[in-house]
């Protein structure tokens, strides 16, 4: 898989996971998800068939970025651009699983992800959610330089934007 961007510590390629056997794995644990609203694929094939079926690089050029540590070639997790066309925005994500919390990674990565966004894909916006109780991804959020947008419906809990904007 081609290295899109690299870091100190990682680097980031065109495909969100290895495969539907390491989506699986990263989405089953609930404390990963907790927060995204998102459900667990409920088997290693229905994460194979969103592999199969992600088309994001096609559509836009860019998309969610598989994320790995460069010591060891470990995948880790994922972090990426994702452009909503109903909301007319890219929003920042990132997804690692639950042992490389706390070591920096979601903060290096998503700094190389902004980057991209706004250099080489010459995005003027990209916004961040997450859910207010999610402290850990809004505190990356702060720590890449983006500030409070605004506060959203976040499937009926409060949810906080945060953005940040091309330099001209």
């Amino acid at each position: 898989m081609p290295t899109i961007a690299e870091t100190e510590r990682l680097y980031l390629v065109d495909s969100i996971a290895p495969n539907g056997e390491a989506l699986f794995e990263l989405n089953k644990n609930f404390e990963v998800i907790k927060f995204t609203g998102d459900e667990p694929f409920k088997s290693i094939e229905e994460a194979n068939q969103f592999l199969y079926n992600y088309n994001h690089f096609n559509q836009f050029g860019f998309g969610r970025f598989g994320v790995y540590l460069k010591n060891s070639n470990e995948y880790i997790g994922w972090c990426g651009l994702k452009f909503s066309p109903k909301l007319n925005e890219v929003d920042l994500g990132f997804r690692f699983y639950q042992n490389h919390w706390n070591k920096g990674y979601a903060t290096e990565a998503s700094m190389a992800c902004l980057k991209l966004g706004l250099k080489k894909f010459n995005l003027t916006q990209i916004v961040g959610r997450a859910q207010s109780e999610n402290l850990a991804s809004i505190k990356v959020l702060e720590k890449i330089g983006m500030t409070f947008k605004s506060d959203f419906d976040f499937n009926g809990k409060t949810g906080i934007i945060y953005q940040i904007k091309k330099e001209s």
